[in-house]
Order: C-alpha cells, then sequence, then structure tokens
C-alpha cells in the first residue's frame, strides 16, 4: 500500500510498540507528526527515549525523513494524579481485586486519544495511529478494538470529524512487531528498537539485553524478551507490513 494524502498522528511514546507504529505510518501516509504524553509516569526515561528514535529513524531512513513533521508533548500531569497507578507511584506491579494489573491505568487510552484528536483537528490529520494490542493482551480493557471503535465515533460525533483510529498491532502477538519492524526497515529498524527504544516500567536503562534496555523482570520487559525470543527461534522472519 503506498503513501496517502491525509495525514497520520502517531501515539508516540518511544517504546517498541509505537517505534512500529510510526515506522507502519511513515510507509503509507505522506505527512506523519507524532505526539507524547506526560502524565507522571515513573518510567519517563520514555520521554527522552522518543527524541533520540525520531532522531535515529530520519538519519537512517532518508525517505522517511520527507514525511516526518512536527513532534507535540502534551503536559497531561493533573490526569496521571487523578488516575493513580503503579505506573506513577511506588505501588507493586500485582493484580487487583478487580483482575486488573495495577499497572492499570484507567481510561488512559481513551484520554490519549481525546487529546490527540483535538490536536490532529487543528493539524489537519485525519489518522491517529497508536500500538493497542488484543492479542498479547495486558489486561488492559482500552487496549480491545471494540473499545478504540466506540471512541472513534464518539470523537467523529463529537468534533464533526472522519478520524481514523488505526491500530496496526491490534492482532500481532510481539513476536510478529519484531517480524513487523523488520518488514518495515529492516536490520537498521530492528536495531533502533533494541538500543533506543524503551519499554521497561521501572525505567531501567543500563543493561542493553538482545532485545533491548529493561529491568527484565516487569511485566513489559517480560513480554518484549519473550517475543524476542520467540522471534529468533522463528529465523528473524520479515513481517510484510
Amino acid at each position: 500500500m503506498g503513501p496517502m494524502n491525509e495525514g497520520a498522528l502517531v501515539l508516540f511514546s518511544g517504546g517498541q510498540d509505537s517505534t512500529a507504529c510510526l515506522a507502519w505510518a511513515l510507509h503509507r501516509f505522506d505527512r506523519v507528526e507524532t505526539v507524547g504524553f506526560d502524565y507522571g509516569q515513573k518510567h519517563a526515561v520514555e520521554l527522552e527515549a522518543r527524541r533520540h528514535v525520531r532522531a535515529r529513524m530520519a538519519r537512517e531512513f532518508p525517505a522517511w525523513a520527507g514525511r516526518l513533521g512536527d513532534d507535540h508533548m502534551l503536559d497531561m500531569r493533573g490526569f496521571g494524579a487523578v488516575a493513580d497507578s503503579a505506573l506513577t507511584r511506588d505501588r507493586e506491579i500485582e493484580m487487583t481485586e478487580r483482575g486488573l494489573p495495577s499497572t492499570f491505568v484507567p481510561g488512559r487510552n481513551l484520554v490519549f486519544l481525546a487529546y490527540a484528536a483535538a490536536l490532529a483537528d487543528r493539524r489537519g490529520l485525519k489518522a491517529l495511529v497508536g500500538g493497542m494490542c488484543e492479542t498479547d493482551f495486558s489486561g488492559y480493557p482500552d487496549c480491545r478494538r471494540a473499545t478504540l471503535d466506540a471512541m472513534q465515533t464518539a470523537l467523529n460525533l463529537g468534533m464533526e470529524q472522519d478520524f481514523s483510529v488505526e491500530t496496526p498491532l491490534m492482532w500481532l502477538t510481539k513476536a510478529q512487531t519484531w517480524a513487523l519492524a523488520k518488514g518495515l526497515g529492516g536490520e537498521p529498524l530492528v536495531a533502533i528498537t533494541v538500543e533506543d527504544t524503551h519499554t521497561c516500567y521501572l525505567g531501567e536503562r543500563g543493561t542493553l539485553h538482545p532485545w533491548g534496555h529493561g529491568c527484565g523482570v516487569c511485566p513489559a520487559c517480560e513480554l518484549r524478551a519473550r517475543g524476542f525470543e520467540q522471534w529468533v527461534a522463528e529465523g528473524r522472519p520479515e513481517l510484510a507490513p
């Protein structure tokens, strides 16, 4: 599928999934902008990772550099204080009495999309691209496609728009996300994902594992590592974008 004239706004955290989504959007759209959210997350090192990933992608993929537009950082610390979780304060990562992980930030993706849509409205962008995924479901109900379909409907009704909420990873396993990165940008994009992206909930950047930086024991690291190991065991295949 070739580039589309209507632009895209990628919800870009600087993690593995949003980096794959950024590459996916740059493969398809003529103009791509990114938006990040500072909601008081403990792993705020991801906000620094965003800059490195964007800069390296522009440097190593000249064809994409011409399509990569402005980056926006939105202050949502007030929301983070209300939506208290293990991602915003010192609290053990565990399953709660509701059957949801303590890393669940209530309504986070819904609020992200509302902010992103308001920005996209002003920037003339029609596609909102996010790394939400059901296949490697982490217990977050706001990652489900049904939730995002309902949100897309609400945004378009409330803003008199025709946004599309794009979720290219929705039905992919984490191993397939690695394969998609290779399919989009070959080994250079895999290297960027390993070396520059950040996923670890604890904000650990000290050790570089084969799958990237991280503590290696939090749920985000375990999922990323398990997906990488499966992808390697399968022969590091490419997944066509």
